[in-house]
């Protein structure tokens, strides 16, 4: 049940980070925004590879490295 929990918050910030993107309730340049698809990304790997789905770990291994990169250049500023 745990692991189901952490998937499923892991699929919501995901999808709420596209939403934010997508209504134009923020830019590609908010913390925020790249702050939630890190932790979704996140969750979502423990998830994947727990339940041994590779290929959508993988997915969401480059999804939190192009996160990585976000906040990294963000910060920079």
């Amino acid at each position: 049940m745990i692991l189901e929990t952490i998937g499923w918050i892991g699929a919501f910030c995901v999808l709420w980070a596209y939403f934010l993107i997508s209504t134009g309730k923020v830019t590609n340049k908010s913390i925020l925004f790249q702050w939630f698809n890190f932790i979704g990304a996140f969750l979502l790997i423990i998830y994947t590879i727990t339940v041994k789905a590779y290929p959508s770990a993988f997915v969401n291994l480059v999804w939190l490295i192009i996160a990585v990169v976000g906040i990294v250049k963000l910060y920079k500023k």
